[in-house]
């Protein structure tokens, strides 16, 4: 009875305990659930938000590439116009006529002569209007009655008092804003008539060059008059401020300036404004324009003139007091960035709402037997997680390629077999030893340097790697190194760690390269061949194909590009096997049919050489060597960026190499006159920065001196 009373009276005790510690455990289970959704909420915004701003990075590079894109088109845009009036201002007889009728108007007399040199200029003046774009209707109705037509577009020549002393039909009078515009630009200088509004509600633009006196020495004395040119440029400006090939429907670049208190719009807006049809006033706060207009170059999310978020730099353009805007609304530029954080966050709500519901499930319904069934579920699960890892190991370890992982100390943290067979160790052995340790410090300082780049930058790099132990023992392998961002493992703390594949290419660039100077070899020995058949032009080709190379390294290209150039100037002669040798050492006048003979080999070098796989386009480089910039060349007619640019780079290094180097029956001509022809030939036969590159190396790079060579006779 004792022992049963005790035993009776300790159970209500033994209950009491029961349920006060089932209510303290379900609270401290739910307080760490909270604890973890709050947790899980923060890592996903600041995963997020470290993904808007790698996306918000991308932006920033390719608006300042458009950015810088679309400036330069505008300044070449407005050079190519001060170029054009410049060759009409440097006409000697546009200089002596201008300046006959200055005197004459001077003294009011007049004469045949005068008239016939006014009805000169006029018709130089009428041609080059319409011929560079100074023409337009002028507004007004075109009916017999008293009513002044108003010109908005034109060409005129201006004595040294101002007055328009020949001009063409349709020129804008000079008074209000013309006038008053001129009068800015000083004597001697050139000038811009910045951008308005013309009569017709259109977008203009005006360029003033000086005008000096023949033979003359450029300066405010020598002046004896202007060249004014006013023209519409809207539709040209507009198509200038498109960027080719895009999509985005909100990527705009326009046009901004600075209008006494306020920033003007110049050129037509996304929300259907017209030119210089918008201002802001410049103590706007957050206003992209004004922003950009104070700091040109910079990068900025900022609103526009709808009051709608951009992304947002700017460019200031030469020789105006324009500042060129590119933006893109923020919404769309980030669309796929929210996108991606909205379906984190709403994933991770539904996975914490399942599991707080499980929680729920397994709290309300748990009981001895449940639980100890889910010990033996948790049990199984384990036991498959541990064959998972079992056979991602086997997976991983029947790889060629050598897989591991590195932390932020270029420890081993994982090692596959082939990683533990290069290193001479057991995968095991490998793990907590450093990189160093293992391969020594100077074989592993390239790879360590690369995952230590790759943790600080986020992202993904790979180096090839060559290694020689010996005269027969050369290594070649490509790393990748991807990084892996921290993360919460079983409770375990992971430091940000580094994956990286060593693959073996060993046997294929060694092939390559085999391939490459077996090529060369043959090229060499094509050269030779065609040398020695036709002595009097022996190293032609050796040197086109040395120029080529050094115009193609004065324009920054990559290897690939510089290769197809060097080669195609070695090979562009090679057809000569086909011309008979007593043809090509002929010292006396050839026919006409034999010209063509000797012409036509450069096709022959084509026929030659098709199916043969060179690295570049050099079989396509030679058959477009007879094209020309402006289209009139063969065999098909192409013309400006449609000419391949190694193609345009070897006839520009042939043409100079040809007038340089002396021949049979004739001496070669100094550099400055070769240099002379190929610029007479700009925009017509030769691609005039082709040409800059060649002077640049020239006069820059030790170019004379290397090439002073060529004035002596092959023998």
């Amino acid at each position: 009875m004792t022992a049963m009373a005790k035993t009776d009276a300790a159970t209500p005790g033994s209950a009491r305990m029961g349920v006060l510690r089932l209510p303290l455990r379900s609270i401290a289970i739910w307080l760490a659930l909270l604890l973890v959704c709050f947790g899980g909420v923060f890592g996903i915004l600041s995963f997020t938000e470290e993904g808007r701003a790698r996306d918000l990075r991308a932006w920033q590079s390719r608006l300042h590439i458009l950015a810088d894109g679309r400036a330069a088109a505008v300044n070449a845009w407005l050079g190519s116009h001060y170029a054009r009036l410049g060759e009409l201002a440097d006409n000697a007889s546009l200089q002596l006529y201008l300046t006959q009728l200055g005197l004459a108007k001077g003294d009011g007399q007049t004469s045949p002569a005068i008239e016939a040199s006014r009805g000169y200029l006029y018709n130089l003046l009428l041609a080059t209007a319409e011929r560079e774009g100074f023409m337009a209707a002028p507004v007004g109705s075109d009916v017999a009655a008293n009513v002044r037509r108003v010109g908005v577009a034109g060409l005129a020549l201006l004595g040294p008092d101002g007055r328009i002393l020949v001009a063409t039909p349709g020129m804008p009078p000079l008074e209000g804003r013309l006038s008053e515009a001129l009068g800015q630009v000083a004597v001697g200088d050139r000038g811009l008539l910045d951008l308005y509004l013309n009569p017709a509600g259109r977008l203009a633009l005006g360029f003033v060059l000086p005008i000096f006196a023949v033979q003359g020495d450029p300066g405010p004395s020598q002046q004896v008059g202007r060249i004014l040119g006013v023209r519409e440029v809207g539709p040209e400006m507009a198509a200038l401020l498109k960027s080719p090939g895009l999509t985005e429907e909100s990527l705009e670049s326009i046009l901004i300036r600075r209008q006494g208190a306020a920033v003007e719009y110049l050129s037509p807006l996304l929300d259907g404004t017209g030119p210089i049809g918008k201002r802001v006033a410049l103590d706007t706060p957050d206003v992209a324009a004004v922003a950009m207009l104070a700091s040109p170059g910079g990068f900025a999310v900022m609103r526009d003139y709808r009051d709608v978020p951009v992304l947002v730099t700017a460019r200031s353009l030469e020789v105006t007091p324009w500042t060129l805007l590119t933006k893109i609304d923020r919404d769309e530029a980030l669309a796929e960035s929210d996108a991606r954080a909205k379906r984190r966050i709403a994933g991770f709500l539904l996975a914490m709402a399942l599991l707080a519901v499980a929680f729920v499930a397994v709290w309300w319904h748990g009981s001895s037997r449940r639980a100890a069934a889910a010990a033996d579920k948790y049990r199984e699960l384990a036991r498959r997680f541990e064959s998972q890892k079992n056979f991602l190991r086997l997976v991983t370890d029947s790889q060629s390629d050598a897989l591991y992982l590195v932390d932020e100390e270029n420890r081993y943290r994982f090692a596959n077999r082939a990683s533990a067979t290069a290193a001479g160790i057991s995968q095991d052995a490998m793990q907590g030893k450093t990189m160093a340790s293992v391969f020594g410090p100077a074989a592993v300082s390239r790879i360590e340097g690369l995952n230590r780049r790759a943790l600080e930058s986020g992202e993904t790099g790979s180096a090839i790697h060559r290694l020689v132990a010996g005269a027969d023992d050369t290594r070649i392998f490509q790393s990748v190194h991807v990084p892996l961002e921290a993360e919460d493992v079983a409770g375990e703390d992971m430091t940000p760690r580094v994956l990286v594949v060593e693959r073996d290419m060993t046997a294929a660039i060694l092939a390559r390269e085999q391939h490459e100077a077996t090529l060369k070899q043959v090229i060499a020995a094509l050269v030779a061949i065609v040398d020695r058949r036709d002595p009097y032009a022996a190293n032609h080709s050796s040197r086109v194909a040395e120029v080529a190379r050094a115009i193609a390294g004065a324009m920054a290209l990559d290897e690939a590009e510089i290769e197809t150039a060097e080669t195609a100037g070695k090979l562009m002669n090679i057809g000569k096997i086909l011309v008979p040798e007593a043809l090509l050492t002929r010292q006396g006048p050839l026919s006409d049919e034999e010209k063509r003979r000797i012409q036509e080999s450069l096709a022959a070098s084509v026929d030659l050489l098709e199916g043969i796989a060179f690295a570049g386009p050099v079989t396509a480089t030679l058959r477009q060597l007879r094209e020309h910039w402006d289209g009139s060349g063969t065999p098909s007619g192409l013309a400006g960026d449609a000419i391949l640019l190694p193609a345009r780079i070897v006839a520009v290094a042939n043409a100079f190499v040809a007038m340089a180097s002396p021949r049979a029956y004739r001496e070669g001509i100094d550099f400055d006159q070769a240099i002379a022809n190929l610029r007479e030939g700009e925009d017509r036969l030769f691609d005039r920065r082709v040409v800059a590159a060649l002077v640049n190396h020239l006069e820059n790079q030790g170019g004379r001196e290397r090439w002073g060579g060529f004035a002596k006779l092959a023998g």
